[in-house]
């Protein structure tokens, strides 16, 4: 395992864990479906996620998360739902990226995972309800999809440009920050 490869491993992991802050169920799909077209390859257990039940599983929960988040309240239930989901979801991504390429133990993959995309997950979940606030609600469906075609682009920017990736998701959470700390104040 050379150096370059383990450390663009890391980077690489940030962009999905950060990915999964999005759109929790998204990047796991992406990564099993390049994993099974050999693409990329998962760490196991993590490779089971490729299998033809793993694909057709996670495959149902990205679509009923892409339509659901765009019906005012349901989005607000998955919101609530992925205050746990899309940590697991970025912990599972991290270390099923890192565990074949790097030493990196597997607690530290879980943790550093499981923050990165609950760190861009509160982030989101600040802008849903000012989103909600503003505009009655029809913004939500708009924020919604720009959320899954930033989760998307950010899969892709991991495994293409690892060290943009990590850039993105450092911005993501310094920018939910600032809006936080801004809401806060009013």
């Amino acid at each position: 395992m050379g150096l370059d490869t383990a450390i663009g491993s890391v980077l690489a992991a940030f962009g999905l864990s950060g990915a999964a802050g999005l759109n929790a169920w998204l990047p796991l799909l992406a990564s099993a479906l390049l994993d099974r077209l050999d693409v990329v390859e998962l760490a196991a257990p993590f490779d089971q996620l490729s299998s033809t039940a793993g694909l057709v599983l996670l495959a149902l929960l990205t679509t009923a998360d892409f339509v659901g988040d765009k019906i005012p309240l349901v989005d607000h239930v998955l919101h609530l739902l992925g205050t746990v989901i899309a940590p697991v979801s970025g912990a599972i991504l991290f270390t099923g990226q890192t565990g074949l390429e790097t030493d990196l133990p597997t607690l530290a993959a879980v943790l550093l995972g499981g923050v990165t995309a609950g760190t861009i997950h509160a982030g989101r979940s600040t802008v849903r309800p000012v989103s909600t606030a503003t505009t009655g609600g029809l913004g939500n469906p708009v924020l919604s999809l720009t959320e899954d075609a930033g989760s998307l682009v950010l899969v892709v920017i991991a495994f293409v440009l690892p060290f943009v990736a990590l850039l993105l998701v450092i911005a993501l959470a310094a920018g939910f920050f600032s809006l936080r700390r801004r809401v806060r104040l009013r």
